[in-house]
């Protein structure tokens, strides 16, 4: 009976000290209140009344969020900062030996340590250099934290907050910035549109000018054509004449017939050749215009017949003349003085045949 209870209770001891140390845990081991060993995760026995677990640790990354503290810039500006500190346990016996409450004594050297920092800079290198803030704080912590079996991971700077009044002035500067750019990126925006609509416009005027150019020498082309054109058909008419055989006489009818044609025109003045003139005397044209017209030959008509022919021829070659000297003769003025100058003629013809009776 007395070995079944002996059993019993060597069997309770060894239950209750064998230990299982869980994933990401250590224990550390005193064996007389010394030190003897850490466990890692796994079974493990504890000899009874012999070894005590003195801490059991976590090898987890731990997140210790600092509140907010007061700080001082270089240039005494107050403002508001908290930080986020990553840490392990790379050492479990320095964390249990090292240092009474090793999380606490972290707290307090960040603090420290974001002072120092911050005191070296100025409110807007503060603002703007939150990377080089938080590689300092990493590179002093975990300086200063590895005696005591930590390691900083990771150091941030969650919120820099400044005084009312210095947020008032810092956001009436973001805002008068915005406008500039505002004012920079509208002033590039009408410039480009500017250059486009010039470079559009040149580019109209352009195509406009090569068009005009285009359509003018189409233009004289045409024209030349034209003139090519005339001149061939007025050498071929010119050759048919020669060849008909045209004698000048012919050449003087022709230009009297563009003269009656020009008369019908609404010309105001009328320049005609004197040559031409000369021609109206020597064909009698001028006696075709009073009514006369030459007659039979002048041998075979009685002396007062060839008297009047002759005075008629005089008149007419005069009439001739008269009108084409007169600059200012209008088509229908040189009718009018046809008609005039021919019953003047008649009149005068008449009386001097009264006088010789």
């Amino acid at each position: 009976m007395f070995v079944v209870i002996v059993l019993v209770l060597l069997g309770i001891l060894l239950i209750r000290n064998v230990r299982i140390v869980p994933q990401a845990y250590c224990y550390v081991i005193e064996r007389l209140g010394v030190y003897h060993t850490t466990w890692n995760a796994g079974l493990h026995l504890k000899i009874p009344f012999i070894d005590r677990i003195a801490n059991k640790i976590s090898l987890k990354e731990q997140v210790m969020d600092f509140p907010p503290q007061g700080v001082i810039t270089k240039d005494n500006v107050t403002m508001s900062v908290d930080s986020v500190v990553y840490a392990r346990v790379v050492d479990p016996k320095a964390v249990t030996y090292g240092i009474e409450n090793a999380m606490v004594a972290l707290q307090n050297l960040t603090a420290t340590t974001l002072r120092n920092i911050i005191g070296d800079m100025e409110l807007d290198d503060t603002l703007s250099s939150r990377e080089s803030i938080n590689a300092r704080m990493q590179v002093v912590l975990d300086e200063a934290t590895d005696p005591w079996g930590l390691k900083v991971t990771r150091v941030e700077v969650k919120n820099i907050t400044p005084p009312a009044e210095i947020a008032e002035v810092m956001t009436t500067q973001m805002r008068a910035e915005r406008d500039r750019r505002e004012t920079i990126l509208q002033a590039e925006a009408h410039q480009t549109s500017v250059v486009k609509q010039a470079d559009g416009d040149k580019k109209a005027k352009i195509l406009q000018a090569e068009a005009e150019r285009d359509a003018q020498i189409a233009l004289a082309e045409g024209r030349a054509k034209a003139i090519a054109l005339v001149y061939e058909a007025e050498a071929k008419g010119l050759e048919q004449l020669k060849q008909v055989g045209i004698t000048r006489e012919v050449l003087q009818l022709r230009g009297i017939s563009a003269m009656k044609d020009i008369a019908d025109g609404q010309a105001t003045k009328i320049f005609i050749p004197t040559d031409l003139c000369d021609s109206l005397g020597q064909l009698g044209v001028a006696g075709d215009l009073l009514g006369t017209a030459p007659g039979p030959d002048r041998k075979t008509l009685p002396r007062e017949q060839v008297y009047k022919n002759e005075v008629k021829a005089g008149m007419a070659k005069k009439l001739a003349n008269d009108l084409c000297l007169d600059e200012q003769t209008t088509p229908q003025m040189m009718g009018a003085s046809v008609r005039n100058a021919a019953i003047a003629s008649r009149q005068e013809h008449l009386t001097g045949t009264t006088k010789k009776l």
